[in-house]
């Protein structure tokens, strides 16, 4: 990142002419340049800066550099072709078609003062739209980080007990506690939660964003969100970066219940219900597919016939294990909805995952993918931040 910000620091200096925009731009390298010393210095710097200089690097170093990247390259073609035809001229002489001139007779052109050439033009556009598109959606972004939506689903299941025909879940992912999700939205996200007055409030990872500092604000969280008939919770990546080990001890001393490669049963109505949670496995992998596979199949020696089973997975490819073991109900997050989506079927989404939106089924097997409630990267297109609110309906057989 260093190497390009100071690679595109000397190609501004290369295009601009003007000393305001050679000013400007310099400002906004070198705070760029010295945020990242910054993060690089302090591991707590994306807590204690202001959120809006944040998002303004993380966008800037995800999103601006890759239109920097996108300039460079065609530029750096153009100066070695030019420096070719510049070599080839002194090897050759006037080209054929030139006419050579004598001194006084080119034709005057009037100058304006201060006028732009195309050239200058040119230039200062191409050194400014980076830094220009990296604003434009920090203003984008900033809004969305204090913003969700509750997403409401009716499943038709028919494997569910008829007495928990009607049986409500909030489905709460993705809370990231940290630089980008924190303050008023997370009191909001409480208040909304409880509003739903749910059945149950299942939570399928990443707590917290990075750091377990922040774990004891998500614990408390977590806490305020009860549900009627209880409350449990499953690990997620970002929960596991700093110490996995610590994290979970954690979490288990705090009293949340927490499923990792286990299994629990509740009574609903009088009914059981039991839940799966299935410890963090990055399944984009083939083998990762095959790990959450066995693992699955591991717990399902655990199932119990007369209760209801609901499969917790971070990541949503567990969906293809689950249904394979003709599990009803699937919850899993990770995805953000693609955070960068065209519309609801092209985007960033497919392009990672099979499955990162909404409902998805396969036969009588089910699943919910939750966009997450808080953002581990600040800026979402068409994938808005949510809760998810399901009712189970007995469907006909």
């Amino acid at each position: 990142m260093l190497a390009l910000d100071a690679a595109w620091w000397l190609a501004v200096l290369r295009l601009t002419r003007r000393r305001r925009w050679r000013v400007l731009m310099s400002l906004f390298m070198e705070a760029q340049i010295a945020a990242v010393l910054s993060i690089l210095a302090a591991h707590d710097w994306l807590d204690r800066a202001p959120k809006a200089v944040v998002v303004a690097v993380i966008l800037w170093h995800h999103l601006g550099l890759m239109l920097v990247a996108a300039i460079l390259l065609p530029l750096s073609l153009v100066g070695v072709c030019a420096w070719m035809a510049r070599v080839r001229t002194r090897l050759t002489g006037i080209g054929a078609g030139q006419v050579r001139r004598t001194p006084g007779q080119e034709p005057a052109v009037p100058v304006k003062p201060n006028a732009l050439s195309r050239r200058e033009f040119l230039g200062a556009t191409t050194a400014l739209a980076p830094a220009v598109f990296t604003v434009d959606l920090t203003g984008v972004a900033l809004p969305q980080l204090n913003q969700f939506r509750v997403r409401r689903f009716e499943l038709p299941l028919p494997a569910l007990p008829r007495d928990l025909d009607g049986m409500t879940i909030a489905h709460v992912s993705d809370l990231h506690v940290g630089p980008f999700t924190k303050g008023r939205v997370l009191r909001d996200l409480v208040k909304a939660t409880n509003a739903l007055r749910a059945d149950l409030v299942l939570m399928t990872g990443d707590l917290i964003h990075y750091e377990l500092a922040d774990l004891a604000e998500g614990l408390d969280l977590v806490k305020a969100m009860p549900g009627r008939y209880g409350q449990w919770m499953i690990e997620g990546n970002h929960d596991l970066f700093e110490d996995p080990a610590e994290f979970e001890r954690r979490v288990r001393a705090s009293g949340v219940p927490f499923l990792r490669d286990e299994s629990a049963v509740t009574l609903v109505r009088g009914r059981p219900v039991q839940f799966f949670g299935l410890g963090w496995q990055d399944d984009n992998s083939a083998a990762g597919v095959r790990r959450s596979g066995q693992w699955l199949r591991a717990m399902m020696r655990q199932r119990h016939p007369d209760a209801f089973p609901i499969l917790l997975a971070h990541h949503p490819h567990a969906f293809d294990a689950a249904s394979a073991a003709d599990l009803p109900l699937t919850l899993s997050g990770h995805t953000h909805g693609g955070y960068l989506m065209l519309d609801p079927r092209h985007g960033v989404g497919p392009v990672l995952f099979r499955y990162w939106s909404g409902h998805y089924q396969r036969g009588n097997s089910h699943l919910i993918v939750s966009n997450g409630v808080g953002n581990g990267f600040p800026l979402r297109i068409n994938a808005p931040a949510e809760i998810v609110h399901l009712t189970l309906r007995r469907a006909a057989t």
